[in-house]
């Protein structure tokens, strides 16, 4: 059984761990931010705007209101 493959296996999912945990607090402090504090509902939204490309959340996050973001995402 060879070790490097999956040593470099691992280490790439290790590497996607760290890139969603970094796009997950990128999202929660653009929330903060914007709206103060995190919600129910607030929280509700973050999953679904974390399947979009930081290209995609981050004008959505700056951009729309409180409401529409609920709207959108719930």
């Amino acid at each position: 059984m060879r070790l490097a493959p999956l040593y470099q296996q691992e280490q790439k999912q290790a590497k996607q761990r760290g890139i969603q945990q970094r796009e997950r607090l990128v999202v929660q402090n653009l929330l903060k931010v914007r709206f103060s504090e995190i919600d129910n509902q607030l929280q509700a939204i973050i999953e679904p705007l974390l399947r979009l490309t930081p290209e995609e959340f981050t004008p959505l996050l700056l951009q729309l209101s409180r409401e529409e973001l609920i709207h959108r995402f719930c």
